[in-house]
């Protein structure tokens, strides 16, 4: 995957495959610390320590379609290209956590990508499960809820045609709020 953003997306379809009802989405650009941080949390099923542990090997899945689980160990290959590491923090009945840390200036960090689109994807495709994401660049931020939204909707889907342009576009407004 050659953005964070894609290692978003994937990292959402494992919590949502674990049934989660609730995911959080931290991306943190620390300039001042040299540092890109992603965080997602689920409630999902979890996981034990020994699957936390398995978990980072490209042929370990707990999937029966296929033989391999590529994602995780790819975000690992990602954030060790640029001088980061991955961890994963579970248990079983209540939710896994994923931290990957990046130097923000390392030649071969990957880029973030399309986080507007990867966020209206996993919102759009997924209004069973209430998802919450946090940009945060120094000292601006800003929080986009999948409750929220449906609450000011009142009642239309997130997935109607209209909603969905409409989110895109407030997503890349609230992403100019960060830029210097």
């Amino acid at each position: 995957m050659r953005e964070i953003s894609l290692h978003v997306l994937d990292l959402a379809q494992n919590s949502i495959a674990a049934n989660a009802t609730e995911i959080f989405i931290l991306l943190e650009e620390d300039l001042a610390t040299n540092c890109l941080r992603l965080m997602v949390r689920d409630n999902g099923h979890g996981m034990t320590k020994e699957q936390c542990r398995k978990a980072l090997d490209p042929f370990y899945t707990t999937r029966t379609a296929r033989k391999v689980g590529l994602g995780l160990a790819l975000l690992q290959a990602a954030a060790e290209r640029a001088a980061g590491q991955v961890r994963i923090c579970s248990e079983l009945g209540k939710g896994t956590t994923v931290f990957a840390d990046f130097m923000y200036d390392h030649i071969d960090r990957a880029p973030i990508g399309d986080m507007a689109a990867t966020l209206v994807s996993i919102i759009t495709l997924n209004e069973q499960c209430h998802i919450t994401y946090r940009h945060r660049r120094d000292q601006r931020e800003f929080t986009v809820s999948s409750r929220e939204l449906k609450q000011e909707l009142a009642g239309m889907p997130l997935n109607h045609p209209q909603v969905v342009a409409w989110l895109g576009r407030y997503m890349r407004e609230l992403e100019k709020t960060l830029e210097v």
